[in-house]
């Protein structure tokens, strides 16, 4: 019996670029499902993500069972070796990848020739040496899974330092033979073929259209304008404008332009709903204005909470706003409260009740102070941190 370096089976080859491509494909489509599902707020999806990878490992594991079960219960055998070389092929930690060729030299069967590789700490790394004898073990099937044994028994450990061990000539055989670039580029197709298989199936929710080429409607009906500095959007229930860098809603006529764009939105949606419903064109001078419950104002952002369709005695007009005395306020609420240095502020205008209602937050190094004042911008309290 001799061994060469064809004893591996050509099957494991074959076997390893098959996994290679199922490991890619099952990695594809799980990175693609997870971050679809989350993109598209699919539950289903970021659970796939997830779920996917785990059940391939379950079955990889359970697949390879009866052969690693078969492998385990061979015994190995034990045999003398003579280094014919080694070198250090990297590893920063303790314990280095070594390199090595040795020439195997059984008790009942032939010598052979094979290249490991296998970690050894730093501090045992000069007990081995280009013709030293070394004492390993390996499967009687498969001797290319030759491991040097560290810690021999004392009788092996005796043969060892007394036994001289010729050079086996030929190839050595290989312990983990290469696949080529082929293992690497089926692993890499199977990547893209099982991501783009996930987009495919749900192309319609990421790219927003459904089967028919219909694009897909959002849920909640709203309308959006962007120029080179403010963005205006304007939902069913709440309008913000925000301004751009160096303008604030402070700035002389900026407040009220902002509200002014809110309201034509709304003027604009209501006049063409209510033309829809009548079934004729009516005076849209007279349609009703939309009203607000509540106005809230940042430094470069508006918010208006408009009130329920149809309900037309609550909120307030958000045009009616004391816009010339709304920067005064917020400069008394700035200097006069005991705040510090002032670092944020907020100004909110409530008519939920009935009655408006201004209110000036002002958050600083010093805490936080309250101004309060009635709709026609007159302050009637004061409250410091």
């Amino acid at each position: 019996m001799t061994f060469t370096a064809d004893a591996q089976p050509a099957h494991s080859t074959l076997a390893d670029l098959a996994r290679g491509f199922l490991t890619g494909g099952v990695v594809g489509a799980s990175l693609a499902a997870f971050v679809s599902g989350c993109v598209v707020e699919k539950a289903l999806l970021v659970v796939v993500g997830l779920v996917l990878p785990a059940v391939y490992g379950l079955v990889l594991f359970l697949a390879t069972l009866p052969r690693r079960a078969r492998e385990a219960a061979v015994v190995p055998r034990t045999a003398l070796a003579v280094i014919e070389s080694l070198e250090a092929v990297g590893g920063e930690s303790s314990d280095v990848p070594v390199r090595f060729e040795l020439s195997v030299a059984p008790d009942e069967a032939p010598a052979y020739r094979v290249e490991i590789r296998q970690d050894i700490n730093l501090v045992e790394l000069p007990d081995y040496r280009p013709r030293g004898i070394v004492v390993v073990e390996y499967p009687p099937d498969r001797p290319a899974k030759t491991r040097i044994v560290k810690r021999p028994t004392p009788e092996w450990e005796e043969r060892a330092a007394g036994a001289q061990v010729d050079s086996v000539p030929g190839p050595a055989m290989k312990s983990d033979p290469p696949v080529g670039c082929a293992g690497g580029l089926l692993t890499l197709l199977g990547l893209l073929l099982g991501a783009g298989a996930v987009l495919l199936l749900f192309r319609a929710d990421l790219f927003g259209a459904d089967d028919s080429g219909t694009p897909r409607s959002p849920s909640v009906s709203s309308s959006s304008s962007t120029t080179t500095t403010t963005t205006t959007t304007v939902t069913s229930a709440t309008g913000t404008v925000t301004v751009g860098p160096g303008r604030s809603m402070l700035d002389r006529g900026e407040l009220r332009r902002a509200v002014e764009s809110l309201t034509e939105h709304t003027e604009s949606t209501e006049s063409t709903e209510g033309t829809e419903n009548s079934g004729h064109t009516g005076n849209t001078g007279n349609t009703d204005r939309r009203r607000a419950l509540t106005v809230v104002v940042q430094d470069r952002l508006l918010t208006v909470v408009f009130s329920p369709t149809g309900v037309q005695s609550a909120g307030f007009d958000p045009r009616s706003l004391p816009f010339d005395r709304l920067p005064g306020l917020v400069e008394e609420a700035r200097t006069t409260l005991g705040t510090g240095s002032p670092r944020s502020w907020q100004l909110t205008a409530d008519g939920i009740t009935g009655s408006l209602t201004l209110r000036v937050v002002v958050t600083g190094d010093g805490g936080t102070g309250t101004l309060e004042a009635d709709g026609q911008g007159n302050i009637r309290r004061r409250s410091g941190s």
